[in-house]
């Protein structure tokens, strides 16, 4: 612990496989962080092909300027044969894997149907603990049960091109609800304007100084990240007026009791239980599910 708090990157780095993979002590060396810290989780979430990675890139390069150490979390989809991440290293960021205020790490969503990890949340609290001054999450695109980041950043961004059209009508039941911040990425594209003019529509009534602000960026070019990272920074200020952080540790402590719960369950026992018992003509799942739980 001592030398994850000394900034050892390669000790960090053991950690959170140590956490990801299960290992035997791994809750004690949970139990030992010291995690009250003010280092804000930044969002970044959106449809595949949005050009999440783009912008995540340029992000770090404004954190960075600002004289920031910055990690950054790419949530990716999961093989099938190792569960590990599918997209590995990320090509776009590749400037950032050698910088010294600059830690990149991948992770698996391993049969998570909510877009992240299954340990995001201790696996951010390492990052904490090593004292990175923000941390950027950015979530594998798998639609609308997307959500589960708005119950781990302190700030989230929906990212969306024009080409979204049709889909902004669907969204309200989900991306819609998570957003902070809208964000039209490849906006020099047709119909970039009748997008943003739709999307304002379709948005939840509130006082003029309170709708969600919508950015615009091009983020292959840079264009409109400074204005992003502005409109990340004052809600990030806004939110420490309320009570935000308390309602984000009720469902990060909701979501650890959950899988500590669920820990001693085994998919592959369970399927050879439910082969034995399903073929009882009195067969019934909740009845089984109360005597094996």
């Amino acid at each position: 612990m001592h030398e994850i708090k000394g900034g050892n990157v390669k000790a960090l780095a053991r950690a959170i496989s140590f956490v990801e993979n299960d290992h035997g002590g791994y809750e004690s060396l949970l139990r030992s962080l010291n995690v009250k810290t003010a280092a804000p989780i930044i969002g970044i979430t959106g449809p595949p092909g949005a050009g999440k990675s783009t912008l995540t890139d340029g992000l770090i390069g404004e954190l960075v300027k600002d004289g920031k150490r910055v990690a950054v979390l790419c949530v990716d989809p999961s093989s099938p044969f190792n569960l590990g991440a599918l997209l590995g290293d990320r090509i776009r960021m590749s400037e950032w894997y050698n910088h010294p205020n600059v830690f990149i790490r991948s992770l698996a969503t391993r049969g998570s149907m909510g877009g992240l990890s299954p340990k995001i949340i201790e696996i951010t609290d390492l990052l904490k603990a090593a004292g990175f001054e923000s941390i950027i999450v950015e979530t594998v695109g798998v639609g609308q049960s997307e959500i589960e980041i708005a119950g781990l950043a302190d700030i989230t961004a929906v990212v969306m091109v024009p080409e979204s059209g049709d889909e902004v009508q669907t969204m309200k039941a989900g991306l819609m609800e998570i957003a902070d911040i809208f964000v039209i990425n490849k906006s020099d594209r047709p119909d970039a304007e009748l997008f943003e003019k739709n999307l304002r529509l379709i948005m939840p009534p509130g006082n003029p100084g309170e709708q969600k602000p919508i950015i615009k960026t091009i983020a292959t070019e840079k264009k409109g990240i400074h204005e992003l990272m502005q409109s990340i920074t004052t809600g990030l200020r806004h939110e420490k007026n309320n009570e935000r952080q308390l309602a984000l540790l009720v469902e990060k402590a909701w979501q650890l009791l959950i899988h500590k719960k669920m820990k001693n369950v085994n998919k592959f026992e369970l399927k050879e239980r439910l082969r034995a018992a399903y073929t009882a003509t009195d067969f019934n799942l909740y009845r089984f599910v109360d005597i094996s739980f």
